[in-house]
Parts: structure tokens; sequence; C-alpha cells
């Protein structure tokens, strides 16, 4: 295949990874607790050096030019988004850093999940639950937090649970010395692949709010436009690089 065109067609699937990424994020914008994607990619080596070939001769001038871009593993921002106040006694947010833990709690470490969304309601049982998707909140032992209906909720700094002037639990808050081993999991929860590494976060639960989105609305436009010119600049790259191929073969490949 011609190199320009398979330099053209990695930039193409790139820009087009990137756009996803950003209408991805540009969707979310009003979802609780939600933290956006970054797409990253990272420039292709030479042949010479992706194929380790380094005992071969080359041309470090020809090197230098590029070989276009393969895709890098999305990354997520962590960064913290405004809280907003609902008045709502089972809605809390999280200053700072941490997640909530999430899940059954019955079947160990690999049933837990860990969300920024606080907007959790009494279940039909007794139990507090995530408003979204029904996933039982969990204590700072990983157990469910059942609440007593008849008594008003109230949720301290520290995340200790209070009804009738006495802790009845403390929610679970979770952190990691590398997020990087976070995953996202869809329905704003995230996995963790390793245990290893999980403390109590030192994050602030305030009580009556919730925190938005993450995603600035007028970046992710732009990102997501940005990722669309850069597709078709790379298409027609391809698409110069078939009409000089074409052209050479008219031309060159003549026979008088």
């Amino acid at each position: 295949m011609n190199y320009g065109y398979a330099i053209g067609a990695s930039g193409v699937l790139a820009a087009m990874h990137r756009q996803d990424v950003a209408a991805n994020n540009l969707a979310n914008i009003n979802t609780v607790g939600f933290k956006l994607d970054v797409g990253a990619t990272v420039p292709r080596e030479a042949s010479r050096v992706e194929d380790h070939l380094f005992h071969l001769p080359s041309n470090k001038l020809l090197e230098r030019l590029g070989a276009g871009v393969l895709l890098a593993p999305t990354r997520t921002s962590f960064k913290q988004g405004a809280l907003q106040t609902t008045g709502n006694e089972l809605d809390v947010a999280i200053r700072g850093d941490g997640f909530f833990v999430v899940g059954s709690g019955r079947d160990g470490p690999q049933d837990v999940r860990f969300t920024r969304d606080g907007r959790f309601v009494r279940g039909r049982d007794g139990y507090l639950v995530m408003a979204a998707g029904g996933a039982q909140v969990l204590d700072d032992n990983d157990r469910p937090i059942r609440l007593d209906p008849r008594q008003k909720v109230v949720i301290d700094g520290d995340g200790s649970v209070i009804q009738g002037g006495r802790e009845i639990a403390r929610l679970g808050l979770a952190d990691f010395a590398d997020r990087r081993t976070l995953r996202k999991q869809g329905d704003n929860l995230f996995a963790a692949s390793s245990a290893a590494g999980r403390v109590r976060a030192a994050g602030q639960v305030v009580q009556h709010a919730v925190e938005n989105s993450a995603v600035d609305p007028v970046a992710a436009m732009m990102a997501v436009q940005d990722a669309a010119n850069a597709a078709s600049a790379s298409l027609r790259m391809m698409q110069m690089h078939d009409e000089l191929a074409g052209r050479a073969i008219s031309s060159l490949g003549r026979v008088n």
C-alpha cells in the first residue's frame, strides 16, 4: 500500500476516535457526577524503529518526517464538577477527592463499584440505593445501609449517617493511589481492576447537593469540531495520494 495513503488512514481513524470521545462528553453535559474522557494519540515510529530493525541502513531525514499517529488508551479526567444545591435530604456530593461505594455487597470486591453520582433514595425494602440504576449504597465495610423511613436523615461531612440522634452507618468513601486502575462500566459507575491501593477518601461529604458534570460544553463542542476537521484533512491527504498514484500510472506507465 502507498505509504502516504497508510499515514492518512491512521490519521482518519485517530480523528474519528477522538470525535467519538468528545461527542460522548458533550452528550453527558447534564449527567450528575460525570467525568470527561480524553482521547489520546501517540506518534507512530518509523518502520525501522517499530520493527526493531536497527541494523538496517536508514535515512534520518525521512524518519523525522513522521509516520502518522496511533491510538493511545483513553484517559479519564477526575476534575471536580461544580456542586449544585438541591434541598433533597438524600442527595449528597463529595467536595474534593473520592467516590461513593455502591453494589450489592454480597459477592465480594468484584461486585463493588464506585461513583460520584450522589442522588440516593430509599428503596422499597428500606435500603439506601442510587436513584439511577438502583445499586445499593454501601458503608465503609462494604455493607448495605438500611434507613428508618420514619426518621429524618442527617449526613455529616465525614459521611456519617445519623437518624434519631445516633449514627447508624458511615458512607463508604473510597479513593485510589493510582486512578488509572479505574475503568468506566456504564451507568456512571467505575470498577477497579485491582483492590490494591484503595484507601478511605479525604473528600468532604455535602448533604442536600449533587455534583454537576465536569464537562465544559464549549470545550466539548470545539473538541468535536477539531476532530472532524482533522478527519477531513486526513481524508483529503488520502485523496491526494490516490490522485498522485493514478497520475503516475497513467503517465509513467504509458507505452509509446
